[in-house]
């Protein structure tokens, strides 16, 4: 190979890019943080990852070297030196630093800097007469026999005789030349060996040449050197040979590699369902004001697999094309790296791409992300609501309505699929103009002899295999940005705060004296007025409050503070006489019970429905809340009895049913304080009658808070507490209430007196 005069570098070129292409770069960087965040969950499983990494590094090498062994197996096929020749020739390269040129008269092309041959004056231009005197002995010794001695003596120098022609330009040896004969050291010589030693990368580079040429004798040595039929063969064999054994040892790397990038996803992946699902039970009920369960969902579930597509592909193809790509450009590089960079030259257009496609598929995909959320949500609201729908004539409507959202769903897949779809064709136009720029380039070196034909060729299949590399890994970016802008949806739930929780929060003992409202103020986020304006109420332990007033007048707002779903945005609420923002959670909630007029049941069996009120609680003890709240007789006539399943969202039972299994949750907790939140909306007369008593005696000895419509629940409390538009309007007994509280005695004829 000879030298070659390169022009200068175009500004930029290889330097920071454009304005655009720069902003276009700081984008995504920022953008990617989500992703980042992603990483955690795999980390923690580093040591398969190594083995991922390692397993990628080797199919790689294996794949590179299989390339490789193109250039032994021409040389042994149609070279007339054959393998032995070509070898001493790549030999001398790396311990003398000296090329020779293809012709039969060792004629040197290249000396290599600070080499061993440069040190004793070498040039390029000079002719190798004889080594070690072999052709003063035998003239008739041929030029690869001096090759092979030059290659393999074993003496710490070696006498080596020139011929240089006279101005260094003759191209003949019949021309007068001077004669010369230097001593010129070679590896063997402990001298050079501490040369090699040290951490430079020039050194670091001699050191991996003499290893490899020593490496190569070795495997020629295992075959003879005449250039026989019966030797190509064996040449051919031992080549196909190693092939075969690069080709196994790639395909169980694969192997490793795929099954544990998966696991490592699959169980990071798991450990995040875990952690968000963890997040979302520990936020605050404020928080699902302003959020959809249908968005929740499909962030827990479609979200985190579309994460999960793009670690696998981190974990497999991002990993092993781009090695394959480096290995093999570096084998490019060592073999010819001017002729590589030509090749690479299109390197910093590909970037500016990437970049560019991997933004608008982050935009894309969020938008995509939020139209399946919004489908899921219409979904399961048309199902829900499928006889209301029918009852008033709406399925068009709903048709309508859902073919807009799905419609805009289609938009943003077709916009993923157009960036999906441009990425390799863009790709493939800048790989070949890059290869067509290499052959040419490549083409007139080979015919000026500055470069070996088989290595010309597996250059060229080298630097093919790298531009198949990149373009398989071409839609790399893009999936991780589709990953990117799921990871953005799942992080927001993690990001969300949780419950405060004073640090060093006590517990609270079992309430005795009395439950206090002190100057309450709330508001709900965005709303125009306070649900609880300046509330003040005291209820003494024991005692059965109800709570009444108009829609919207803030009776359940009043009861959720009691439990802590909402804090007050001034005032406090007491539980004798300790603030229950001061008070672990877990303690101020094992003394509460609630039975709501919206039923919560879970997919589970009717005994760990009622079960979930205490956990722990024996067979008998659920029997005994379930006869205490009316259900035992409908329980026992259920295809199991209590062992039969409740349908999701309760199907298969009706509204009072459900309503007093609920009820038989609150029973068998055995609360301090109970709230009834219109319990008794779904119970038919006759069984409210029997609840009715069931509670006045679970009441006793409890704090109880009853919000309810009906004379019948409201009658009995001990205190009748009016609300009207956030504030306690009047408070006493339904007699006195009567007689000075126009809005109780509205309540009265328009609600309270339903039978």
């Amino acid at each position: 190979m000879g030298p070659v005069s390169w022009p200068a570098e175009p500004p930029g070129t290889w330097g920071l890019q454009s304005g655009a292409e720069g902003k276009h770069l700081l984008e995504n960087c920022a953008a990617m943080k989500a992703f980042v965040q992603m990483l955690r969950y795999i980390w923690p499983q580093w040591p398969r990852i190594i083995v991922v990494v390692l397993s990628a590094m080797a199919i790689a090498a294996m794949l590179s070297l299989s390339f490789v062994t193109i250039i032994p197996l021409l040389k042994v096929m149609i070279g007339s030196e054959g393998l032995h020749g070509w070898v001493d020739r790549k030999v001398c390269e790396h311990y003398y630093g000296l090329e020779f040129t293809d012709r039969p008269d060792l004629m040197v092309s290249r000396v290599a800097k600070d080499s061993l041959a440069e040190e004793v004056g070498i040039q390029a231009g000079d002719y190798v007469v004889d080594v070690s005197d072999l052709r003063r002995q035998d003239p008739n010794t041929s030029y690869l026999r001096l090759l092979q001695e030059l290659a393999g003596t074993q003496q710490e120098i070696v006498n080596v005789a020139l011929k240089r022609p006279p101005g260094g330009s003759s191209e003949s040896l019949t021309v007068p030349m001077q004669l010369l004969t230097v001593a010129m050291r070679t590896p063997n010589d402990p001298e050079y060996a501490q040369r090699l030693e040290g951490n430079s990368f020039q050194q670091f580079r001699r050191q991996v040449g003499v290893r490899a040429a020593r490496g190569g004798e070795w495997l020629a040595s295992l075959l003879p050197r005449a250039q026989t039929a019966e030797n190509k063969v064996k040449a051919v064999f031992l080549i196909v040979l190693a092939i075969g054994v690069t080709t196994v040892i790639r395909c169980i790397a694969k192997y490793f590699q795929d099954y544990l990038g998966q696991k490592i996803v699959e169980v990071g992946a798991n450990h995040l369902r875990e952690d968000v699902f963890e997040r979302l039970t520990r936020m605050p009920v404020s928080v699902f004001a302003n959020e959809k369960p249908s968005d929740l969902i499909s962030r827990i579930v479609s979200d985190t697999v579309t994460m999960g597509a793009a670690l696998r592909v981190l974990l497999g193809k991002a990993l092993r094309e781009p090695m394959n790509a480096l290995f093999m450009l570096g084998v490019a590089l060592y073999i010819n790296w001017h002729l590589t960079l030509v090749f690479l030259a299109s390197g910093p257009l590909v970037v500016a791409l990437f970049g560019t496609f991997g933004s608008k598929m982050r935009k894309a995909t969020r938008r995509s992300l939020v139209a399946r959320a919004q489908m899921l949500a219409k979904l399961q609201e048309a199902v829900a609501g499928l006889r209301v729908i029918k009852i008033y004539n709406q399925e068009q409507h709903e048709q309508r309505a859902f073919k807009e959202i799905n419609n805009r769903l289609l938009h943003q897949l077709l916009n993923m699929s157009k960036v999906d779809a441009v990425t390799q064709p863009v790709l493939e136009v800048l790989g070949m103009f890059a290869g067509c720029a290499a052959l040419v380039v490549g083409m007139g070196w080979v015919a000026r002899e500055h470069l070996d034909g088989a290595e010309f060729l597996a250059l060229l299949i080298l630097m093919g295999a790298a531009a198949e590399a990149v373009r398989k890994a071409s839609d790399i970016w893009t999936k991780i940005q589709q990953s990117n802008a799921a990871a953005e949806r799942v992080f927001a739930i993690l990001q969300q705060p949780v419950e405060y929780e004073k640090p060093g929060a006590v517990v609270l003992p079992p309430v005795r004296r009395s439950i206090e409202f002190q100057d309450v103020v709330f508001s709900y986020p965005g709303a125009q007025r306070p649900a609880l304006n300046g509330v003040n109420l005291v209820v003494t332990a024991g005692q059965n409050v109800a709570i009444v007033g108009p829609n919207g007048s803030g009776k359940t707002t009043l009861a959720s503070l009691l439990p802590r779903f909402h804090d007050p945005d001034t005032g406090r609420v007491l539980i004798d006489g300790q603030d229950i923002r001061e008070v672990s959670l877990q303690s101020l909630r094992s003394q509460i019970g609630m039975v709501t007029q919206q039923v919560i049941s879970f997919n589970e069996t009717v005994a760990a429905n009622i079960g979930y009120g205490r956990p722990g609680a024996t067979h008998d003890e659920i029997v005994a809340a379930a006869q205490r709240a009316y259900a035992h007789e409908f329980i026992t006539r259920l295809p199991k009895g209590y062992e039969t399943m409740i349908g999701e969202q309760g199907v298969g039972l009706s509204g009072g049913q459900l309503q007093r299994i609920v009820i038989a949750r609150a029973i068998v907790k055995n609360p301090a304080i109970l709230i009834f939140d219109e319990a008794t909306s779904q119970i038919d007369a006759d069984s409210e009658a029997r609840i009715h008593e069931a509670i006045e005696e679970i009441m006793q000895g409890r704090t109880t808070f009853i919000i309810a419509h009906r004379f019948s629940t409201v009658i009995a409390a001990d205190v009748i507490v009016v609300m009207h538009e956030g504030r306690i309007i009047a408070r006493g007994q339904h007699e006195e209430l009567m007689r000075t509280c126009p809005v109780y005695q509205a309540l009265y004829e328009t609600q309270l007196i339903k039978p």
